[in-house]
C-alpha cells in the first residue's frame, strides 16, 4: 500500500532516500523498484531484518535495480543519527501522529534533508481520524496510539516552521477510512470480528489484484474520503531562500 506519490516527490534513479517510520518497508520497496538508495530507519527493531530479507528477495527476483542500495537501521525521528544535509529525498509517512514531540521530529527532517530536496509527510486525515477516536478509546490510548489530529494548515506551518516550503498536497486510501471506523466500532484489537476480517480480507485482495474499476473509484472518492493526508515540502536551496520562507 503506497501513500506517496513519486512523482510529486520527485524521486530519481541514485538518489538518496531517508524512510522515517518505515515498517515493514512497504515505502523502502518501491523505491528500490525506482533504482534509489536507501535508508529505512524505524524504532522497533523488529522490522529491520524483515526489510534486508525483503530487499535482497527483490534483487534476486530482478525487481529491485541492480546499482540500488539498502541500509536497515534502528533509530528515532526525535533524533536521527545522520549529519546535517546528507538525504535528497525524504519520507516520513503515518509517523508524526504517533509523536508527542512533533516539531522536534519536523526539524529533524528538515536537518538531515539536503537544500533543494524534497519530503512527503504523510499523516491521518482530520475528520476520518475524529471518527475514529469518537468510536473508539483504544484507537488513541493503546500502545503507539494517535495522539493527535492534525489540521491541513496546521500541519503546514509546523512544516513551514522547521523550515520546510510547502509544494503541494492530496489525500489517499479512501477504502481505509471505512475500514478503520470499522474496526473501531467492533474493537481495534479484535481482529477476528467478522467485520473487519472480511473488510481486511477485501483490502488485501484489493492491493494484490489492483482491479481497475475499484483502483479508479478509491481514486475518485480519495478527495472526500481519504484516510490520509500527504503533504509535499521543500529546504530551501540558498540561505537567501530559506530568509524569504521564514
Amino acid at each position: 500500500m503506497i501513500t506517496v506519490d513519486y512523482e510529486r516527490l520527485e524521486l530519481g534513479s541514485g538518489d538518496l532516500l531517508l524512510d522515517v517510520g518505515s515498517g515493514n518497508g512497504r515505502h523502502t520497496f518501491e523505491a528500490l523498484k525506482r533504482g534509489a538508495n536507501i535508508v529505512a530507519v524505524d524504532l522497533d527493531e523488529m522490522y529491520l531484518p524483515i526489510v534486508r530479507e525483503m530487499a535482497l528477495a527483490m534483487r534476486d527476483q530482478g525487481e529491485a535495480r541492480p546499482h540500488a542500495t539498502i541500509a536497515a537501521v534502528q533509530g528515532t525521528a526525535l533524533s536521527l543519527p545522520f549529519p546535517d544535509s546528507t538525504f535528497d529525498r525524504v519520507i516520513a509517512a503515518e509517523v508524526l501522529e504517533h509523536i508527542p514531540e512533533d516539531v522536534t521530529a519536523m526539524r529533524e527532517l528538515a536537518r538531515v534533508l539536503k537544500p533543494g530536496g524534497v519530503a512527503a509527510i504523510s499523516v491521518p486525515r482530520a475528520w476520518p481520524e475524529r471518527i475514529c477516536w469518537a468510536l473508539s478509546k483504544e484507537y488513541t490510548t493503546s500502545s503507539g496510539g494517535h495522539v493527535r489530529i492534525y489540521r491541513r494548515d496546521e500541519l503546514i506551518t509546523r512544516l513551514e516552521g522547521a523550515g520546510l516550503r510547502f509544494l503541494a498536497h492530496h489525500h489517499a486510501h479512501a477504502f481505509h477510512s471505512a475500514y478503520w471506523w470499522v474496526k473501531c466500532a467492533v474493537g481495534v484489537d479484535r481482529d477476528e470480528a467478522l467485520a473487519a476480517r472480511t473488510f481486511k480480507r477485501f483490502l488485501e485482495w484489493q492491493i494484490v489484484k489492483r482491479p481497475a474499476g475499484l483502483d479508479s473509484l478509491e481514486r475518485a472518492l480519495d478527495p472526500i474520503l481519504g484516510k490520509s493526508l500527504v503533504v509535499y515540502v521543500r529546504k530551501p536551496a540558498s540561505v537567501s531562500e530559506a530568509r524569504r520562507v521564514a
